[in-house]
């Protein structure tokens, strides 16, 4: 089959690999639809926690079953799949929270994932349609971190709530915050995100971290008050570090984004405010089935998140220009021929 390999930071090479063979327990799937997501971009970059190369990237997927052993599924139907393989026994999965599983194995970050023609995945990661259509399924599992952030953040009816980063995540974060009741406000160094965020998701406070006083602008979009809840999808250690001020007291402080270096603030600022500091990773089951009923409900419409197509075979040749903000991309799709 045909299969697209990061081989080391920066290099991306097609390859002619053997196909997955079907065992027990697992299922194969032929792959349709892949987005592409910040964790493949950093992966490219090199600047990925948890990685080591040659890796196939992809974890965004829609596919058909080819062949499968789950009772409640069958060949030829269109499904996407849970990218966090979990294994059931150790303290986070007995505790119900096989998203920081221990020995977690991430599609597509600690084993291949999906840019390629076929994945063998476990029968038990898949997630039904439910009448989605293939990028809308290819959407669901960012969403689905998104709004497993706003569940973390524990988002209530009016409070302010920051968010740090407009990227496809952050934007996810704004419409699930949005749906929990808040009054959403998203900073970023990016005009055209920003704009995105005005003029399509009607954000009403979009604030660019370079030409304005950020602290000052939340005192007075808060009336004076500071954000109860901030929530960064940035990955960057500068944006994470600075975040720690824009909390109002008693704030709560949700990190989504990761890098790989140690995050620094004030003890006393973030003492006195009896702040709470939580870090959100991946996304339960009940997260995707919440983010399936709201796409189809009508309450989230991720197709406009989507700015940039292109095909498999073209992949290779674009997707160094994903990482330059001037090509305007927030969500790349991936079209499988």
């Amino acid at each position: 089959m045909n299969t697209l390999i990061c081989t080391e930071p920066g290099l991306l090479q097609y390859a002619e690999t053997a196909a997955p063979v079907y065992s027990a327990g697992n299922t194969i799937l032929r792959i349709r639809r892949i987005g592409l997501c910040g964790t493949d971009l950093h992966a490219f970059e090199g600047t990925q926690p948890y990685f080591s190369y040659p890796r196939i990237l992809g974890h965004e997927l829609a596919a058909e079953i080819v062949e499968t052993d789950n009772a409640s599924f069958a060949a030829g139907e269109t499904v996407t799949f849970i990218p966090y393989f979990n294994c059931g026994t150790c303290i986070a999965c007995r505790n119900g929270k096989p998203n920081c599983c221990t020995a977690m194995q991430v599609c597509g970050v600690h084993v291949n994932g999906g840019m390629a023609e076929y994945l063998s995945v476990p029968s038990r990661s898949l997630v039904k349609s439910q009448g989605l259509n293939e990028e809308e399924l290819a959407l669901t599992e960012p969403l689905a971190i998104a709004a497993h952030a706003v569940r973390r953040a524990g988002i209530s009816k009016d409070e302010f709530v920051l968010v740090v980063g407009a990227g496809p995540i952050g934007l996810g974060i704004i419409e699930f915050a949005r749906l929990a009741g808040a009054h959403v406000i998203v900073v970023d160094v990016n005009e055209v995100r920003l704009n995105f965020c005005s003029d399509v998701l009607n954000v009403r406070h979009a604030v660019n971290a370079i030409t304005g006083n950020v602290t000052e602008q939340l005192l007075q979009i808060t009336n004076g008050d500071m954000p109860t809840a901030v929530i960064d999808a940035t990955g960057n250690l500068k944006a994470i570090n600075n975040a720690f001020q824009y909390m109002a007291h008693g704030a709560r402080y949700v990190l989504v984004g990761l890098q790989k270096e140690e995050i620094s603030f004030s003890h006393p600022e973030f003492h006195k405010r009896e702040a709470t500091l939580m870090s959100s990773r991946n996304a339960t089951r009940d997260d995707f089935e919440y983010v399936i009923s709201n796409i189809k409900n009508g309450d989230v419409g991720p197709l406009k998140f989507i700015t940039h197509r292109v095909t498999f075979k073209g992949l290779a040749a674009e997707f160094p220009s994903y990482l330059n903000p001037a090509t305007g991309v927030i969500k790349a799709m991936v079209e499988m021929k």
